[in-house]
């Protein structure tokens, strides 16, 4: 039986429908990630499944008995008390049959209270005005799921939350056995849990019954065909006017049916919402900064007694794309500063190179005059800016930035969270830059606009500093990661999965650094080196040949094509690493990260692929280096 059923349901606010006769059930158990534009209608929906709002027209039903919970976008100011008490609140009267005796609910709820706060490693007597932002999550999130909720909704679960929350957010509802539905724009956290994809699109809602994965493939394809369908339909239509506009001779002799079928395709031409139009992001590149961007020496910093720096050193060249990671309250935003020479450091050394030129995005959207309009922000006080030597005026700027003439003279302060990051992209790509800081950037907007960011910061031939904890966005922008970890602060090659790969490396294979070669011709039992910077595998050492699984059924001799696998496997693996070696040097080239999202996002599968291939020709090998002895 459905959880929710919903029949040709509408819903709009004193403007386009953003649900129009829309239809669409919701089953136990499934993981839904739902997608769409900002201002498209997401929250709107899961505020009407949660019972907020109700729809001009249609029918919604909810199957009786069946308890809808909700975890919030932004953390209740209001909101105080021990944890004990914030996570009780989420307990109902409603949840209780009627006639309940009043003891038995209070020992109930006690019950579930304590048993969502040990599941969730929550202190129940601990402050909740005290907490980071990404504990006030979690608890929240206990909030919603004290009572056992058949379907939970979640609004941008992700946003404020650092790496850490986020993993544990992912792996805690991987496991959680409700239904639920959420919104985000982080991309991993897509692909990790929906199994299923509703798309609001134009006031219509999509099924796409797939994984994120499946959804960005089909999705691709059905824009091209409408694309394509609006087309030949546009053309059509064209030639239908040139012809009833031929004059008296046409009319005299045009059929009448072809007549009312040109009106019938002008009212479906009128009646055609196109694709809203997408976000037209420039960076100006300012002039060449010197090699040097900055040198830190043997830097420490601290508060009190919670140190952030000590004695670390770094140095950034032109071109170099840098992400920073670390949980919320490390010091990222001060190391940024530091890095920038906007703060002294309380020892060591800071050399900035010449001819900086710094775009700073903040994530407190302090550069933001609220009681200005979006003009007066964008504008500096100007009517006209300079783009790429060209003078624009600035609501012509701000339409490519999808803000209307109308939007453009609002207030900053009546706007979304996702309309003030666009002004302050359109504010800080407006002037030349050649060193783009950028602090969370990514809360509050959706993938298309993500996207693009990434693009053009590919092709951006500055120098770009990141922090962020969308760990998508820092796999297709940065070349290089700085990460407060719990021994200090430490610098890897690559985005975040390969921080994650060179960490769990340092952890499981102390002999990470041991160069391994294998020569063609190599003796199958001989230990192999390659040049892989790994120790090989080789066979086992006399006197363990009994417990090692490799030697089962040694002595029986190969089949022909067994020996002619064996006789081909260490050039296969030379091979293989060869073009691994290949694959490292590319990725620790600058350039590399130039290319598109999907380009090196192919190469990072190619990678991994490669680095499988290896590990199965390696096992292979030692199996039939085993079974020939």
């Amino acid at each position: 039986m459905p959880l929710i059923t919903i029949r040709e349901l509408s819903i709009g606010f004193r403007g386009p429908l953003l649900l129009d006769r829309v239809t669409c059930q919701i089953e136990p158990g499934e993981r839904i990630g739902l997608l769409g534009r900002n201002g498209s209608g997401k929250t709107t929906f899961l505020r009407l499944l949660n019972g907020e709002i109700e729809p001009d027209l249609g029918q919604f039903s909810l199957t009786p008995g069946a308890k809808v919970r909700a975890l919030p976008q932004d953390v209740p100011k209001d909101l105080c008390g021990n944890i004990h008490e914030v996570v009780g609140g989420g307990v109902r009267p409603s949840d209780w049959p009627a006639g309940t005796d009043e003891h038995e609910i209070e020992w109930q709820t006690d019950h579930q209270i304590k048993q969502i706060l040990s599941r969730m490693e929550l202190d129940g007597a601990r402050r909740f005005e005290s907490l980071s932002s990404g504990m006030k999550r979690r608890v929240l999130l206990a909030r919603a799921l004290v009572s056992a909720p058949d379907l939970l909704l979640l609004d941008e679960p992700t946003n404020h939350l650092d790496i850490d929350a986020i993993n544990w957010l992912e792996e805690f509802l991987s496991k959680w056995e409700g239904t639920y539905i959420f919104v985000t724009h982080d991309r991993m956290f897509l692909r990790k849990l929906a199994r299923r994809i509703l798309e609001i699109d134009r006031g219509r809602l999509f099924d796409w019954s797939c994984d994120y994965e499946t959804f960005l493939l089909r999705k691709e394809t059905a824009l091209a065909a409408e694309e394509k369908q609006n087309a030949l339909f546009d053309k059509k239509l064209a030639q239908e006017e040139v012809w009833i506009r031929q004059g008296i001779k046409a009319r005299r002799t045009r059929n009448e049916g072809r007549v009312r079928a040109l009106e019938s395709m002008r009212r479906t031409r009128r009646e055609r919402v196109d694709a809203p139009a997408k976000v037209q992001l420039q960076i100006q590149e300012g002039a060449r900064s010197g090699a040097l961007i900055a040198e830190v020496d043997q830097v420490s910093f601290g508060y009190a007694e919670r140190p952030i720096l000590e004695r670390f050193s770094t140095t950034i060249m032109r071109g170099d794309r840098i992400g920073i990671i670390g949980p919320n309250g490390a010091g990222k935003t001060t190391l940024l500063r530091i890095l920038l020479g906007k703060l002294a450091p309380q020892s060591g050394r800071v050399r900035l190179g010449t001819n900086l030129q710094i775009a700073y995005f903040d994530q407190l959207r302090e550069q933001l005059d609220e009681d200005k309009s979006v003009q007066e922000n964008v504008g500096d006080g100007y009517d006209n800016i300079q783009m790429n030597g060209q003078s624009r005026h600035v609501i012509g700027y701000l339409q490519d930035f999808l803000f209307s003439p109308e939007r453009a003279r609002s207030l900053v302060r009546f706007l979304s969270g996702g309309e003030r990051n666009r002004i302050l992209l359109a504010k800080l790509f407006a002037k030349p830059a050649n060193v783009i800081v950028l602090d969370e950037p990514t809360n509050d907007l959706d993938a298309e606009t993500l996207e693009l960011l990434e693009e053009r910061l590919s092709e951006f031939e500055g120098t770009v500093l990141l922090v962020s904890h969308d760990r998508a966005f820092l796999n297709n922008v940065v070349g290089s990661t700085i990460v407060f970890e719990p021994e200090g602060v430490k610098e890897y090659v690559g985005g975040y999965d390969d921080w994650l790969r060179q960490r769990t490396a340092a952890g499981r294979a102390p002999r990470a650094g041991a160069k391994r070669e294998t020569p063609r011709g190599l003796e199958p039992d001989k230990p192999a080196k390659g040049a892989a910077g790994e120790s090989a595998r080789s066979s086992p050492a006399p006197g363990l040949a009994a417990s090692t699984p490799a030697k089962k059924g040694a002595g029986r001799r190969l089949s022909f094509k067994e020996q002619q696998e064996l006789a081909s496997l260490p050039e296969r693996i030379e091979q293989l690493e060869t073009e691994l070696a290949a694959l490292h040097r590319a990725f620790g080239e600058p350039q590399f990260y130039q290319q598109s999202g999907e380009q090196i996002a192919q190469e990072q599968s190619r990678l991994k692929q490669r680095e499988s291939d290896l590990k199965n020709a390696y096992d292979r090998w030692e199996e039939l280096a085993a079974l020939a002895k």
